[in-house]
């Protein structure tokens, strides 16, 4: 059996509104494109590292962090609103019309600067060996923040949001809930072909430690990124 191919996909659009420029600002002395250049590449299981992009700044940037950009992305693909989805189909098409089919596709948001080779790596292990349609980084709650201990409210009364929750009394008794945290997603790409989701019906987690993932939204995320990476470089 034939290896897989396998694409990393790095979707930077132009126009973020929660810290501008966040692409190609320096974050501790490289740009985001460079963290996520260097962990592709250092994973050892990625075929090509394909950036899709909107705008020529972000793409001559990423050219020079050593990213491939063979397209740029429709405009109509690159609003604010725009779902993720299609901006994936978008580029595995537009790769496979030149020739180029990905087998696997790992797609990798330059909002997580913590991410590593080997998390990459071990995600896509995990998607070849699992029978997984894809596989999705994840990281714990916190157990006060788990749906058997958080509240609502109902016309004015806080009661559990979930009924099972009125019996734990205990942070330490709730149930473990997980979030996807945005490091890596791994799916085959005939995922997104029989199911329109890069999920599937068989998605498994990837579970990290919560030092190990950030996700940048806001500026304070933005310096929460860059105290850790200074604290990792000393």
């Amino acid at each position: 059996m034939s290896t897989p191919r396998v694409l990393a996909l790095v979707p930077a659009r132009g126009g973020s509104k929660g810290v501008p420029d966040k692409n190609t600002k320096l974050l501790a002395g490289r740009t985001l494109l460079d963290y996520v250049a260097a962990a592709a590449t250092a994973s050892g299981v990625v075929d090509r590292i394909v950036l899709s992009t909107d705008s020529e700044r972000i793409a001559a940037e990423g050219r020079r962090a050593g990213l491939d950009v063979p397209f740029l992305r429709p405009a109509d693909l690159a609003r604010d609103d725009t779902p993720m989805f299609p901006v994936i189909e978008h580029a595995v098409d537009a790769l496979r019309n030149d020739g180029w089919v990905a087998d696997i596709v790992v797609l990798l948001q330059p909002t997580s600067p913590l991410r590593r080779g080997e998390h990459i790596r071990r995600a896509v292990q995990q998607l070849r060996t699992s029978g997984a349609d894809s596989v999705v980084t994840v990281v714990e709650l916190p157990r006060h923040l788990s749906p058997d201990y958080v509240m609502r409210v109902v016309a004015g009364r806080l009661e559990p949001f979930l009924a099972e929750g009125e019996h734990v009394t205990r942070r330490q008794d709730a149930r473990a809930a997980f979030v996807r945290d945005g490091t890596v997603y791994a799916f085959w790409s005939r995922t997104l072909q029989e199911t329109r989701s890069i999920y599937g019906r068989d998605c498994r987690p990837l579970v990290l430690d919560e030092a190990e993932s950030i996700t940048i939204d806001t500026p304070r995320d933005w310096a929460e990124a860059e105290r850790r990476l200074r604290v990792a470089d000393a």
